[in-house]
């Protein structure tokens, strides 16, 4: 029997079609990788399975005691609790196992009472048998793994910034040790030793797993099956993702292949009824309006609206477009060493490396948004600079991508801004909804395109490619590539950088490579 089932699941908000009468199933030991477009409705498909969600229509059935692990990012934590507080909830019946037992020797030396001893001593064989008493050694474990180091065990999660929740959530995950890990995104404020120990985890992982990803580099090393969510339907490919995604390739050129023989079908019968109406074949006609009423029609492989960048230049005449001499940054203590690197005319560089928060610090400081702890950061005079954080935070989740950049840009007219977000990847019905309601890669198609509106000679992205779908990060790795200017490029995807930037800077080795990450 499969771990998950479900069935002729349909689910759509408003006017937009997510999946009618899908079905799946979820296997022991399958690593399943969740592929589509930005909006098809992957995230949706976790809600629903997880009950956040109510579909349309459909069942979704759970084998009976199954222990679900979810990476749910907007978990509610007490106000007051640090980051080794948090972790420690992963075993908190162990530990709630553990004070009762702690009472019950208490109570027994007090009363000589045999029947505690003997209830207390069975407390005792149970934690021994669940590995109570490696607890802390596993905590550890995952603190290294995931990089928490960087962030301390004391300090508060009200107080981290969003990737740093993400990372702890994500901990506390693994620790449970669930039956099934269900992940949305995981690798997104993961640096790349993370996500290689986060890979090494999961392919020692003996249960199921259901990811959400638009690392196809993590999917091929992580999955054994794909479901891909496209034109409403959800398709099952076994196999690695590599081999998945030539399937999928084999399957929707089939697929086209029908709707163009269907519409050769569609068209005759069309000029015919045109033609023939209203004359002596009036009566054919009708019977072929009828027999394209009844036609089930094929939908083309693909309907999704394509992305398109393009970021406006501004010349500069500086020959340094920016130095950085012996800065130091960090918070209450230095990230890492002071660093010295300068960026000439035009040269776009990656910068990878240091394992935690500090290529993000990194920047902040150089853009003057954290103050650094030394040294300087000074850009040429005639830097205009374009920057692109990666937190999805907004000043009100209620207002539409149409009125963020209404209230930015006051004079602009709406016909250019929509024009502008249909440009991106985003559709006139998205632009119109609350940007909470949004998907992650259409709110960051939103912030993408509000750097087209001013002019820059210096691009300045942070993991740009958090949850954007592959067309859609290539389609941003063009507008890059074609940005006559400067750019520095945060990415965790090596991919992503590759080909496009002239040095890479390992902020952890404190050396500059010449365009390869080899």
């Amino acid at each position: 029997m499969p771990l998950l089932e479900v069935d002729d699941l349909s689910m759509s908000f408003a006017d937009k079609k997510l999946y009618e009468n899908a079905s799946f199933t979820l296997e022991k030991g399958e690593h399943m990788g969740v592929v589509g477009q930005n909006g098809v409705g992957k995230s949706t498909l976790i809600k629903i399975i997880t009950e956040q969600e109510l579909p349309l229509t459909g069942t979704v059935r759970w084998q009976k005691k199954t222990h679900i692990g979810y990476l749910d990012q907007y978990a509610d934590i007490p106000d007051g609790m640090t980051l080794i507080d948090f972790l420690h909830t992963a075993y908190a019946d162990l530990y709630a196992m553990n004070d009762r037992m702690t009472a019950m020797y208490t109570e027994y030396a007090e009363t000589m009472n045999d029947k505690l001893l003997e209830r207390a001593g069975r407390i005792q064989e149970e934690l021994d048998a669940r590995n109570f008493y490696d607890v802390e050694t596993e905590i550890e474990r995952v603190i290294s793994g995931l990089g928490l180091d960087d962030i301390g065990r004391d300090h508060a999660v009200a107080k981290m910034s969003g990737g740093q929740r993400s990372k702890i959530i994500l901990a506390k995950l693994l620790l449970e040790n669930p039956d099934v890990i269900l992940l949305d995104e995981p690798t997104n404020y993961l640096d790349v030793a993370h996500i290689a120990w986060l890979e090494d985890y999961l392919n020692n992982f003996d249960g199921a797993a259901l990811i959400i990803s638009h690392d196809y580099d993590f999917l091929q090393n992580v999955t054994n099956c794909i479901i891909n969510v496209a034109f409403g339907q959800i398709t099952k490919y076994r196999g690695s993702f590599k081999q998945a995604m030539r399937q999928r390739g084999e399957r929707e050129k089939a697929q086209q292949r029908e709707f163009d023989k269907q519409q050769v079908v569609i068209e005759k019968a069309e000029r015919f009824i045109r033609k023939n109406k209203a004359g002596s074949k009036s009566t054919m006609a009708k019977s072929r309006e009828k027999m394209l009423n009844r036609l089930d029609r094929v939908d083309p492989p693909s309907t999704n609206v394509q992305a398109h960048f393009d970021f406006p230049y501004q010349e500069t005449g500086s020959q340094n477009a920016l130095v950085v001499d012996e800065l130091s940054v960090g918070y209450d203590r230095p990230l890492l060493k002071p660093v010295t690197f300068s960026v000439t005319t035009d040269q776009k560089v990656g910068l990878t490396g240091f394992n935690g928060v500090g290529k993000s610090t990194l920047i902040k400081s150089i853009l003057g948004i954290i103050k650094a702890k030394g040294g300087e950061a000074h850009f040429s005079p005639s830097a205009r600079i374009s920057y692109f954080s990666q937190d999805l935070v907004w000043d009100n989740n209620q207002q539409t991508p149409l009125q963020i950049i209404q209230a930015k840009y006051e004079k602009l007219p709406q016909k250019a801004i929509r024009t502008k977000l249909s440009k991106c990847g985003l559709d006139s019905a998205n632009a119109m909804k609350p940007i909470g309601e949004l998907s992650g890669g259409e709110q960051t198609k939103v912030k993408l395109a509000l750097m087209e509106f001013e002019p820059a000679n210096f691009l300045i992205m942070d993991e740009p490619t958090n949850h954007l779908d592959d067309e859609t990060k290539q389609a941003l790795k063009q507008a890059i590539n074609d940005f006559p200017g400067n750019a520095i490029i945060v990415s965790h995807e090596a991919s992503f950088y590759t080909g496009l930037v002239d040095k890479i800077l390992n902020v952890e080795k404190l050396s500059l490579r010449n365009g390869s990450t080899n």
